[in-house]
């Protein structure tokens, strides 16, 4: 009981100064949250205990760098996340008012044309928050995952924000578990595409080579698009001076037709990523334990 009512206590407290940083960064322009967010985070990143997580995942994703490099990069990294969660907290903000630019809408036009159904996937790179509201508003309805977060008004708080950023009725976000495999579905019956984010570790998934590391993996959506006859197209998410964004759609990854396995079409993206990782290591999001 006592436990209860200190998490509830705790939870309120985390809410409050989070909320008022939510609008105390409202009132400023976009590129200002987001340099405070990353000035902020590269002061205080380098001095927990997830900067050797940092450290540990760039030796791996760059096994011929100096330790001088591998230091620095792992304290441009915390800029990056500390831009990104600033950014998060006023997301419809970023999306209304920061330039987005796009490569690659060839394919979408197909897609539009041809009225198809596809999966969007990409990774935590850039500020990977603006991949579903960016291509909702180009007019394609998607669908997307979250990972639900400890904290309950937290929580509820980030998912209102994710909400207001997406123009179009029928694009959705759906929580992490069973719901999400059944919201999927669901939206790809009502020709909802879909956006994934597929770097991160799934403790359930299958062991697929990453940086020649093997890794457990999330191949699940690869079984989706073979069953419901969906493109895959790669999204590269890129950070470029004064944080304009680049998005840059691929085309569709996966030739089913030549009978690949899925382990065979996740080897192609772990290839197409790790190569987009290595051109921009700093911005991406290395504080995750990826290879334990």
């Amino acid at each position: 009981m006592k436990n209860n009512i200190f998490s509830n206590f705790k939870y309120k407290l985390e809410f409050i100064l989070v909320y008022l940083i939510h609008l105390s960064l409202n009132y400023l322009p976009c590129a200002f949250a987001s340099t405070l967010g990353g000035l902020l985070f590269k002061i205080i990143g380098p001095f927990t205990k997830t900067h050797k997580v940092v450290k540990k995942n760039l030796f791996k994703i760059l096994p011929n760098e100096k330790s001088s490099i591998i230091n620095k990069l792992a304290k441009e990294s915390w800029v990056n996340a500390g831009k990104t969660f600033f950014e998060l907290l006023i997301l419809p903000k970023i999306i209304n008012d920061s330039k987005i630019n796009f490569e690659g809408t060839e394919y979408l036009n197909l897609i539009k044309k041809n009225n198809e159904k596809v999966i969007f996937i990409g990774i935590h790179q850039s500020n990977w928050e603006i991949l579903l509201p960016s291509i909702d508003t180009l007019g394609l309805p998607v669908g997307g995952i979250y990972r639900h977060i400890n904290n309950p008004y937290i929580n509820k708080l980030i998912l209102d924000i994710r909400n207001k950023s997406i123009l179009t009725n029928k694009s959705f976000y759906t929580p992490k578990g069973k719901k999400s495999a059944k919201d999927i579905i669901e939206g790809i019956k009502k020709d909802i595409s879909i956006v994934l984010l597929v770097d991160q570790r799934d403790s359930a998934g299958e062991l697929v080579n990453f940086f020649d590391y093997p890794a457990k993996t999330q191949i699940g959506f690869i079984k989706i698009a073979r069953k419901h006859n969906l493109k895959i197209i790669p999204v590269e998410n890129i950070r470029n001076d004064k944080d304009i964004f680049t998005l840059k759609f691929y085309p569709q990854i996966g030739n089913f037709e030549k009978n690949l396995s899925d382990t065979e079409i996740m080897k192609q993206i772990h290839n197409i990523i790790e190569q987009w990782i290595k051109k921009y290591p700093s911005n991406y999001f290395l504080q995750h334990n990826r290879f334990n």
